[in-house]
């Protein structure tokens, strides 16, 4: 089942897998250590390897993925409310929904490729976020938000627990997913998303994928019939994306029209951007670096450039801190757009590209300008 699975590979995910599961003492010197943090942390990060399945082996870029995001959230609440609280049946649930909402989408999608592909998946995530947002009512409870009620029927919770008083909250048999039970079960959902895709891009249809990207109509010209490949993609990288909208129910019960906007979709292809293209491990820290920038760095304010600088005489403290809170607090999406930039200018493959040039700098790596020049074309997983 695993032959095809390298030492390498078997080493890159053992080493993704103690990071991961030591977030909460390695993220503690950059003060996100806190639960809700990692939480997004690793649901942004599956979200990201979803679409990276999709725009990074197929080259086929989606601006409609958010979509996918909502019905997963909405499909876990719903089983909230009519099954149990148990975790694992509002996932399974999630991705099923999500799955066949992918499918009715790619099937119409993906008869376009390049910036029509594009357009027609922007065009399908906001006619779902205006449908959920206002003729859906009865199913998405449109502005106000689907969420948990004490009246709601829960079938198989109330065939064998006794209600309790208040909400309850997801579990997972029995345990509470909250705080740090709740990043650690969002982790494992991580661990194994990446271990698929780690099968997918070193399996035939992940070369197959690959080879869509390179040059699809030599493949067609070859007889090879590329849409069921493309399909099967945009279904998996779906039920990715529904999954990460579940778990985000899971850790807070509630499901809005607002994860369907064209700005979440966004925000994913500059994860997927910033961290690299195509590779394993860039997606996945595109979504730290934007989650951490929006929620850390956006929290400093005049206040706190004020205390960090205190050292400084008042004559060059108070200039510097009207020159710094340009590019925190409120404006952290200048420097995020910066560091955006930079990377798209100077290291086209994303991140993953800058730690490769660094590899084979410092450790070497095939030699000199031949190394170098690989490492811009295939960026480092």
């Amino acid at each position: 089942m695993f032959a095809n699975l390298s030492r390498n590979d078997w080493l890159l995910f053992i080493v993704f897998s103690v990071i991961v599961l030591l977030a909460p003492i390695l993220f503690m010197p950059l003060g996100a250590a806190y639960p809700a943090l990692l939480q997004k942390f690793a649901i942004f990060g599956i979200f990201a390897i979803g679409f990276n399945i999709l725009f990074g082996l197929t080259g086929y870029l989606s601006f409609g993925h958010a979509a996918f995001l909502g019905v997963g959230s909405y499909a876990a609440v719903w089983s909230f409310k009519l099954f149990t609280m148990n975790a694992i049946p509002a996932i399974i649930f999630a991705m099923i929904c999500s799955g066949l909402f992918a499918a009715l989408i790619g099937y119409v999608s993906l008869r376009r490729s390049g910036i029509y592909f594009s357009i027609l998946t922007l065009a399908f995530a906001q006619m779902s976020y205006n449908l959920a947002y206002s003729v859906l009512t009865p199913i998405t409870n449109g502005e106000t938000g689907l969420q948990l009620s004490q009246n709601d029927p829960r079938i198989i919770d109330h065939m064998f627990l006794t209600p309790g008083e208040g909400l309850p909250s997801p579990d997972f048999f029995g345990i509470e997913l909250q705080g740090y039970a709740g990043f650690y079960f969002c982790a494992i959902a991580l661990l194994v998303c990446f271990f698929i895709t780690l099968r997918i891009f070193r399996s035939p249809f992940g070369m197959m994928l690959k080879a869509v990207k390179s040059n699809q109509n030599r493949m067609m010209y070859t007889g090879f019939n590329t849409r069921p490949y493309l399909r099967s993609a945009f279904i998996i990288s779906g039920m990715f994306a529904g999954l990460a909208g579940a778990l985000m129910a899971v850790t807070d019960p509630l499901a809005g029209a607002e994860r369907m906007q064209w700005t979440a979709s966004g925000e994913v292809v500059l994860m997927t951007i910033l961290g690299g293209v195509g590779t394993l491990l860039g997606p996945v820290i595109g979504a730290v670096v934007i989650k951490y920038f929006e929620n850390i760095f956006s929290s400093f304010n005049d206040a706190a450039l004020h205390g960090a600088l205190s050292a400084l005489p008042d004559v060059i403290e108070t200039p510097l801190v009207g020159l710094l809170s340009l590019f925190v607090g409120d404006g952290w999406h200048l420097t995020l757009g910066l560091i955006f930039m930079a990377i798209v200018i100077f290291l086209p493959g994303g991140i993953m590209e800058g730690a490769k040039r660094l590899r084979v700098r410092f450790f070497g790596g095939g030699g000199g300008r031949k190394a170098q020049s690989a490492a811009k074309i295939q960026p480092a997983e």
